[in-house]
């Protein structure tokens, strides 16, 4: 049995020193605010890991024909680090990544990275208030405070075709293309009408013989305004980066109000949903003419924000071409030489293409995670159902917290949700060093009332109306919850972060000689500041017991 497999080693370090004071899991966007934003509030003693050999996450993963954000890049992108050089308003994909290298270059973060190492296992050790880590290779990595900043878009789910292992040709999932694959004048079976096969088909339907799109659950598709950004607009950002910030307000405003408040205010302003389905029906027939039966076959039934809509440019004026079909017979099996539905036809096809999305909820926690009790952090949502405190930490797991987990981002702002769940975690590590503490792990009190919350709040979300039932959104779970949402804004969510009573954790430390836990009696100095978000000063104390640094 490998060290790997074994699980954590039984008992924590002999001198109780970590190997670093935080790790966080993912070198995506997520990650690399994380690293920042730690930075900032004046703690370097961290590392980031991460199983690719790159930064950027989904961005680094996902190269596929025609990948690109589908939010404005002005709201994709820190706060903190605008960055004025957008060739697009929606740009490509590599523009993404380049800009994570960026930011990774700007901030110094390249000498804290550890790359091509996989999480397999994390577990608590309850004696020494340390996490013990352990990667694929066999390596063992202890840390006061863990991060988990994985992401949701990082699994490429496999779809269940019977005989897709007989398929001749050459089979792609589009987060694992093959740069080398070549589509011109060859028959494409497209499997999935999601996010990415919206961006995938109109990039390719023009060079394909031809191209078969098998449709489950048809897609609220929506007009991508991809205006490039004049060189001269780009000149004005650089040298005025307020200009920018204030076209950020305007893009983080415009979504807030017409997807966030529509979605989790539906009971109470069902006209805003009804309003954004009017719009998109008006671009179906506007993109395929009067093609009646066609319209009928595109068009959701299910309510706007059920799933995750699109933004598009050309995908549904993609299926008026004479070389693009779409298919919504379900698919029965898959041959060496193409596709099989339910009623009996076969299409011939030479590439199969999968774009069929990501585990998202089936993948949290992406690896096993023990905590307190040795409570499996897996097995306790699978039992007790999708939870956390503010979207961000877990009764029962100490000094952890996730940046993307159950209800923790709004539907909004990527980047506001990475900016405000640092801010939480932050101020509990600022707190924590403040005390003097070796463990902080939120109340169950609290932890119980936060939750208790979300489910109200959801009651009155689109998430309850009986149209998204059966429309296979990765928001939900199997019971019925949508934990994948968070029923707030973004500016209540970051207000949140900024405000929650720090006393909604419970913080303690380690005897010196490793023995016991002693309660947190010792009151914080009254003069040290009671956050340590991104920008702010570093916390008033140092690391109660310093850290040795490993080798990354």
């Amino acid at each position: 049995m490998s060290a790997a497999e074994a699980g954590p080693r039984p008992g924590a370090p002999e001198d109780g020193v970590p190997d670093h004071e935080v790790l966080v899991i993912g070198a995506g966007f997520s990650g690399i605010g994380t690293a920042v934003g730690l930075l900032r509030a004046g703690i370097d003693d961290f590392l980031v890991l991460d199983e690719q050999d790159d930064v950027g996450g989904s961005w680094h993963a996902n190269r596929y024909p025609g990948v690109a954000v589908d939010i404005s890049a002005f709201s994709y992108s820190f706060a903190f680090e605008p960055h004025p050089a957008w060739s697009r308003a929606f740009p490509p994909g590599a523009e993404l990544k380049a800009y994570a290298d960026h930011c990774v270059d700007r901030y110094g973060l390249r000498s804290r990275l550890r790359l091509n190492s996989r999480v397999v296992r994390a577990g608590y050790h309850e004696d020494g208030h340390l996490w013990e880590v352990l990667l694929a290779d066999g390596t063992a990595l202890t840390a006061r405070f863990v991060v988990c900043a994985t992401g949701w878009l990082t699994r490429p789910k496999t779809p269940e075709l019977a005989g897709l292992d007989r398929f001749a040709g050459p089979v792609v999932h589009t987060a694992r293309w093959d740069a080398s694959l070549d589509l011109r004048g060859r028959r494409v079976a497209v499997v999935g009408t999601g996010a990415s096969s919206v961006q995938l088909v109109p990039e390719i339907a023009p060079s394909v013989e031809r191209l078969d799109v098998y449709q489950r659950t048809p897609t609220w598709v929506f007009p991508k305004p991809d205006l490039p950004v004049p060189a001269a607009v780009r000149g004005v950002f650089a040298r005025a980066p307020w200009t920018q910030r204030a076209v950020r307000l305007a893009t983080d405003t415009a979504t807030e109000l017409s997807f966030v408040i529509a979605m989790i205010h539906y009971r109470r302003f069902p006209f805003l949903v009804r309003t954004g389905e009017a719009l998109s029906r008006l671009y179906l027939r506007q993109q395929v003419g009067g093609d009646r039966e066609l319209m009928d076959a595109l068009a959701p039934a299910y309510r706007l924000g059920c799933k995750r809509p699109s933004f598009g440019k050309g995908y549904w004026r993609a299926f008026t071409r004479d070389n693009v079909r779409l298919v919504t017979d379900p698919i029965e099996r898959i041959t060496a030489g193409g596709v099989v539905t339910a009623d009996g036809t076969e299409r011939a096809a030479d590439v199969l293409v999968l774009a069929t999305g990501f585990h998202v909820l089936d993948n949290l926690p992406p690896f096993p995670l023990s905590g307190q009790g040795g409570r499996e952090l897996g097995e306790f949502w699978a039992s007790e159902r999708f939870q956390t405190y503010e979207g961000s930490s877990v009764k029962g797991f100490p000094n952890l917290w996730f940046i993307v987990g159950p209800y923790s981002f709004t539907g909004g702002s990527w980047f506001g949700m990475i900016d405000y769940q640092v801010t939480h975690l932050l101020r509990v590590i600022g707190e924590a060093r403040r005390r003097g503490a070796t463990q902080a792990v939120v109340r169950p009190e609290r932890h119980d009332a936060s939750f208790a919350k979300v489910l109200r709040r959801q009651r009155d979300t689109v998430f309850a109306d009986a149209s998204c039932r059966g429309t296979n959104s990765y928001y939900f779970d199997r019971h019925g919850d949508a934990p994948a949402v968070r029923p707030a804004s973004t500016y209540e969510a970051a207000w949140r972060a900024r405000s929650f009573d720090l006393d909604d954790y419970r913080y303690e430390r380690v005897r010196s000689d490793g023995s016991a836990a002693v309660p947190d009696t010792v009151a914080p100095d009254a003069t040290a500041p009671d956050t340590a978000a991104p920008g702010t000063t570093a916390p008033g104390a140092g690391h109660p017991e310093g850290a040795r640094h490993a080798t990354a």
